[in-house]
């Protein structure tokens, strides 16, 4: 649960901190709107995934979903320094899907948290196997960190990709190699 009055308090010593006078005219309710902030960009700590992924819909026949292109943003654990990218959800069905907004949703649950791509990317693909049973999940990340663009080694362009194999995927790299290239294309 998001205490947005520690909220307020953290930022103005962080503000203090750095020599900032919290009485200048642009600072006066920062405290606030980064607690609001926070309340949204951190609002995945108190939600669970498999809400999202609940609601199924009888499907047969189906050899594999990919919905590819999903932009998220997240935030780095350790330096608390956003990243940001593309996520890509590819999964064969077991004569059930679920809708396609609700892989964006999953998405969007576990990058709204403090957190490391990698273990996102584990998440994304295990709550799916967990909540919809299917044959198979893959699922690949790739984002930009600013704690490698704006501080330290100063890359900025650089990308991170993840991926993770569940079921099916797991020891087929043909089936892999082809969401590879349908990513790709």
């Amino acid at each position: 649960m998001i205490d947005e009055k520690k909220i307020e308090e953290g930022i103005r010593l962080l503000l203090e901190g750095i020599g900032e006078n919290l009485e200048r005219p642009g600072l006066i309710d920062t405290p606030r709107r980064i607690a609001n902030m926070y309340r949204e960009i951190y609002g995945g700590l108190d939600e669970d995934a498999a809400v999202h992924l609940e609601k199924t819909f009888p499907a047969v026949n189906n050899e594999l979903v990919l919905e590819k292109d999903i932009t998220f943003y997240s935030t780095c654990e350790h330096h608390l320094l956003p990243f940001y990218g593309k996520a890509h959800i590819a999964y064969i069905p077991d004569n059930k899907v679920v809708g396609l907004s609700k892989l964006a949703r999953t998405v969007d649950v576990f990058a709204r948290r403090p957190q490391i791509q990698e273990q996102m990317t584990a998440q994304i693909g295990d709550a799916i196997m967990d909540c919809l049973k299917p044959k198979g999940v893959m699922v690949i990340l790739q984002a930009e960190h600013m704690c490698m663009t704006m501080r330290g080694i100063k890359k900025p362009g650089s990308q991170t990709m993840t991926y993770v194999c569940r079921g099916a995927f797991a020891n087929d790299k043909a089936l892999q190699q082809m969401v590879f290239h349908m990513v790709q294309s």
